[in-house]
């Protein structure tokens, strides 16, 4: 098979050939959170020459999908049936080891085609790995390695981390080899802290949670005379230290504030409770601080020591979707295993059902039965099945019976908890491009290694997690807004819409960083933010209600 690269439109020389299209493959870039319609797609004609080609050749509206199109379906001339794998048209770049890529061109491709390709190879090579294929991913993992660069541009970056996840993810097959190599990795809770700090300092996202979240508590506390904070992960003190301040100021004088600081490090609770000890010296607050050292999974109600008298609030910053493990793990026990049919035939049949609607709006109304659970996945873990949440279901029952005057509740708004590997992929995809471009758009260049540490030791990490674990082990189980509500409504909790002045000063906030392109949503009484128009994160505040 002969290759050919052109410019994102074909030369008219080119495109007088005559073409029996037997493969047409939308892309869609990430950067932004754009679509790309009227951009690249890649042909191959009947010469079975590789084109880049742009949709004004053709007589035809490029279908706009939602971010991503599940890429490498072919579909040959009259018929609308999905005939080959994805990674169909890379297998024949055959590479000899030691002497780079075979193609130059893949090299000079600018920085969007570049892109396209890259998501082209990660969605194909996901698509292996979840078929247990493990010579075709790797050699996907083989071509993509031309074209990812950790130090790279925004898709290259992004690439680099997914490859490694799938890698990851693979070498699971091989529990011995996959030991061994990660034998000597040595987890610094120093460098934990550090890159949660920098996360804080780089992105505004956890700012306004805790701005949006004081302002609840300020509001729902007023007049009280004894203030008890349940923190689920008592890690950062600016957020305390805010309060304390705000309380200092209120007319009627501060309550006297006690607040359970809960962290599986001790030192992070020392350095908390130092900081904040502190500062409620210096403002003269009656203040004490209560440190719990355990996983949430594992805490001891007990020891919250919830008083009579106290008004009392609970405080979960991207806490409460660990807890999704447990039930993984406990349903994963008692359940048989799901189907284990092939991703490439239900692809086929939703293309079949409607051809008036998109991959993307398909995926995004109905996406439980896109795709079949992976072989490690039982078909109970659905994560519409709210109900069969033992462990969510009795810690959110706990706290309810705690009768708390306030809960706020902040949350990745994305669904990482699906039940098939293809559907994680997809929706990461869509959720980490836009955290790095945001981060990237955010940090200046003198802040780049600070950058690239976020990049590794925060996203990455959860990238990894979210693609190369299972079970237990798969703690970034974020699901979106809706799903928490309904939860939360199950165990007995009201919701309490969030103010006016709380939108309002998370907005100042963002004026006063000079934070472009963030943007701070209301549904339905609660928060959301955004980067440009993708939701990342949401807030929302629960009442105990009888």
């Amino acid at each position: 098979m002969k290759t050919k690269a052109t410019s994102c439109v074909v030369a008219k020389a080119a495109m007088e050939k005559p073409f029996k299209t037997r493969t047409l493959i939308p892309f869609l870039t990430l950067y932004n959170n754009k679509t790309l319609a009227h951009k690249p797609y890649l042909i191959l004609n009947s010469q079975e020459e590789l084109l880049l080609v742009s949709p004004s050749a053709f007589d035809f509206k490029a279908p706009s999908l939602l971010l991503l199109l599940m890429a490498g379906m072919v579909q040959e001339e009259g018929s609308s049936s999905v005939t080959s794998s994805p990674l169909q048209f890379f297998s024949w770049m055959s590479l000899s080891p030691g002497l780079g890529s075979p193609y130059p061109w893949l090299r000079e491709l600018k920085s969007e085609e570049r892109g396209l390709c890259l998501i082209q190879l990660l969605v194909a090579c996901a698509n292996h790995v979840a078929a247990g294929s493990i010579e075709n991913a790797n050699i996907g993992l083989e071509h993509i390695s031309h074209l990812a660069s950790p130090d790279g541009d925004t898709m290259q970056r992004i690439a680099a981390y997914f490859t490694e996840a799938l890698a990851d993810r693979m070498l699971k097959g091989w529990p011995g080899l996959h030991k061994a190599l990660n034998s000597t990795k040595i987890s610094s809770v120093t460098e934990e802290i550090l890159v949660q700090k920098l996360f804080f300092e780089l992105c505004p996202f956890l700012k306004l949670a805790y701005v949006i979240t004081n302002q609840a508590i300020i509001e729902a506390m007023e007049g009280e005379k004894m203030v008890h904070i349940i923190d689920l992960n008592s890690s950062e003190p600016a957020q305390w230290i805010n309060l304390l301040q705000t309380l200092s100021a209120r007319p009627e004088g501060p309550p006297h504030l006690r607040i359970t600081g809960i962290h599986e490090q001790r030192e992070v609770l020392e350095q908390m409770a130092l900081r904040l000890t502190d500062e409620a010296e210096k403002l003269d607050i009656p203040f004490q601080f209560n440190p719990i050292v355990s996983k949430l999974e594992n805490l001891d109600l007990e020891r919250l020591r919830v008083k009579t008298g106290e008004a009392l609030a609970v405080n979960s910053v991207l806490q409460l979707h660990t807890l999704l493990a447990s039930d993984d793990e406990m349903l994963r026990k008692n359940s048989p295993s799901g189907s284990k049919a092939q991703n490439s035939n239900n692809l086929q049949r939703v293309l079949q059902m409607n051809n008036h609607r998109t991959l993307g709006e398909w995926l995004e109304k109905d996406p439980v039965h896109v795709l079949s659970p992976s072989p490690d996945s039982t078909s109970t873990l659905s994560p519409l099945s709210l109900s069969a949440s033992p462990k969510m279901g009795s810690f959110l029952n706990a706290l309810w019976s705690l009768s708390p005057k306030l809960m706020v509740v902040t949350e990745q708004e994305s669904n990482h908890n699906g039940p098939t590997l293809m559907e994680r992929v997809m929706e990461a995809l869509n959720f980490y491009a836009a955290m790095f471009d945001c981060l990237e758009s955010t940090v200046l260049s003198k802040a780049l290694i600070d950058r690239q540490k976020v990049e590794k030791m925060l996203f990455g990490e959860e990238i990894k997690n979210i693609i190369a674990c299972e079970g237990i082990e798969r703690k970034e189980r974020h699901e979106k807004l809706e799903k928490w509500i309904l939860r939360l409504e199950l165990a007995g909790f009201g919701r309490v819409p969030l103010s006016y002045n709380g939108m309002l000063q998370a907005t100042r906030l963002l004026q006063s960083y000079s934070y472009d392109g963030y943007k701070i949503k209301e549904e339905n009484g609660c928060l959301v933010i955004c980067w440009q128009e993708r939701p990342l994160f949401s807030v929302s505040a629960w009442r105990f209600r009888r």
